[in-house]
């Protein structure tokens, strides 16, 4: 633990080659072109990743990873570039101040590199971007898994929509088993399960599904 942040384990350096071959074969299936999906302009954006390294991560190349300090100064300003107000201007440095509750000359020295971030300050930034948790300061691999793992859930759901669109309506009608299949997205939650990488994963996923289940039971009449 170094100034409050976590430092990430090994498993980040080989979920990404995972994630870029779930996502492959998922665009294959679906007829999605592959410059489509693994867009670096896009996931630049999704991801806070410099394009350039988006490109050498994809291509299984390493890239140079920049400090903490260097790496959230890298990504607040590719924030402030891309989400914009509405009128397409950029957030200045007293709105930044504002949204994140900190003082003006707080947010310019972020801002400018002049003064190393707290996670309070990076969870504060993120909440005002809207972006998720990590945008600041995940390491590129991983910053760039996570990107694609929200790629990937778009692809399962377009799959699943073209399954259920393809199934014949007497059989989900006819089979219950079927229907929540179909209703539910059971099949995409039990894919993305199988994807991790051990049972310890596994289990904490169906604790998960358990409690939700508990919570949502409906009183026996």
């Amino acid at each position: 633990m170094t100034d409050g942040f976590e430092v990430p384990d090994a498993a980040a350096t080989v979920l990404l080659p995972a994630v870029v071959a779930r996502v492959t074969a998922l665009a294959d299936r679906l007829g999605v072109p592959h410059d489509e999906v693994f867009d670096a302009r896009r996931l630049s954006s999704a991801s806070g990743v410099p394009e350039s390294v988006v490109k050498a991560l994809l291509g299984g190349r390493p890239a140079g990873e920049p400090d903490l300090q260097a790496r959230f100064v890298q990504r607040l300003a590719l924030l402030r570039r891309t989400r914009l107000k509405p009128n397409g201007r950029k957030y200045t440095q007293q709105e930044i101040a504002d949204g994140a509750g900190m003082s003006r000359q707080q947010a310019g020295a972020l801002i400018n590199g002049d003064r190393r971030p707290t996670m309070e300050h990076c969870d504060a930034i993120q909440r005002f971007f809207r972006v998720h948790a990590g945008f600041l300061t995940a390491e590129d691999p991983e910053a760039l898994a996570s990107a694609l793992m929200r790629t990937e859930q778009e692809l399962l759901q377009q799959l699943a929509d073209r399954e259920r669109a393809a199934a014949p309506a007497t059989q989900a009608a006819d089979d219950p088993l079927e229907r929540l299949l179909q209703d539910h997205g059971v099949r995409g939650i039990a894919w993305r399960a199988a994807q991790l990488p051990t049972d310890q994963h596994r289990d904490k996923v169906a604790e998960w599904l358990d409690m939700l289940l508990e919570s949502v039971k409906r009183p026996e009449s």
